[in-house]
């Protein structure tokens, strides 16, 4: 009955260990993201016709940018402001880095999502046409 004990709390010790190097793993990741944004503060483009709010979340942090633009996409708006980079693909441009923040699939199973008033965009940001006074979001998901 003893070792039964023993081997309980052990358990129970190595789960609550286990559960302290996740969480402090994750607030690592959230703060490394920052350390390469080129923006930390909201920030407002350009002089277009045309205003579009796009939010840009990585970790626990967000940061707003407001685009006033004459671009017809998405993707064009935020390339015109160099915000965001990646690859041309057969779907359009693959984002990989925004605002400084790289995403990469291939290494860590991160990616950018789209989602436009907190809906998830079935098109990405090439395809996305663009009105006055719409919001974006995009999210750095792992």
């Amino acid at each position: 009955m003893k070792n039964t004990s023993k081997i309980v709390i052990f358990a129970m010790a190595l789960a609550v260990l286990c559960a302290v190097f996740v969480s402090q793993g994750n607030i690592t990741d959230s703060n490394d993201l920052w350390g390469s944004a080129v923006y930390t503060d909201d920030t407002e483009f350009g002089n277009g016709e045309k205003t579009v709010i796009v939010k840009v979340v990585a970790g626990d942090n967000s940061v707003d940018f407001v685009l006033n633009t004459d671009q017809e996409t998405l993707g064009e708006a935020l390339l015109e402001n160099k915000l965001i980079s990646g690859e041309k693909g057969p779907y359009g441009l693959y984002v990989k880095t925004v605002n400084g923040i790289l995403a990469d699939y291939d290494e860590n199973k991160s990616y950018w999502s789209l989602s436009k008033n907190g809906e998830y965009m079935q098109t990405g940001v090439s395809d996305t046409k663009i009105a006055d006074g719409e919001n974006y979001e995009l999210t750095y998901t792992k």
